[in-house]
């Protein structure tokens, strides 16, 4: 797909699967956006919500957490709440960072507001166990609520 037809249908919350549907139709073979084969991955519960939420217009990114080492030695970190590796032991942030644009009540008519959504993917039958790793994700999880945002494990596209 060309730059301009995915910048229109991100702006117009179209989804890139629809998008590649209507290319179809007028008989543009353009495979569109690849999801993994594989229904029961972390990964294709993953590319599977990144479709799902413009049709829902909700905006959403990988959040690609971890660390590398520079060419100078310095361990440099990413993603977001790594700011060290003490932290990220007790606060892991989902693999799917993002915008949900809300319209508020009577005290702002009118006004748009963005709610913060945060998206930790599991695979599909995935339990909570209460890992370490889990824990921390639950941490995170709880932290963007109580702040009045929105985040949440899913196994599917459809817990969005």
């Amino acid at each position: 797909m060309n730059n301009d037809l995915i910048a229109w249908a991100i702006r117009h919350h179209v989804s890139l699967e629809a998008i590649a549907e209507l290319r179809a139709i007028w008989g543009d073979r353009d495979p569109g956006p690849s999801v993994p084969d594989d229904a029961t991955s972390e990964a294709g519960v993953q590319s599977r919500c990144i479709l799902e939420a413009p049709r829902r217009g909700i905006k959403l990114f990988r959040n690609n957490v971890g660390a590398l080492k520079a060419e100078d030695g310095r361990m440099v970190r990413f993603g977001l709440a790594n700011d060290s590796k003490r932290r990220n032991e007790v606060l892991k942030s989902g693999d799917l960072i993002g915008i949900d644009p809300i319209l508020i009540g009577p005290q702002h008519v009118g006004r748009t507001i963005g709610q913060f959504v945060s998206v930790e993917c599991k695979a599909p039958g995935w339990r909570y166990t209460g890992t370490p790793r889990e824990t921390a994700q639950l941490t995170w999880i709880q932290l963007v609520i109580a702040a009045g945002g929105r985040a949440k494990f899913v196994t599917s596209e459809s817990e969005l």
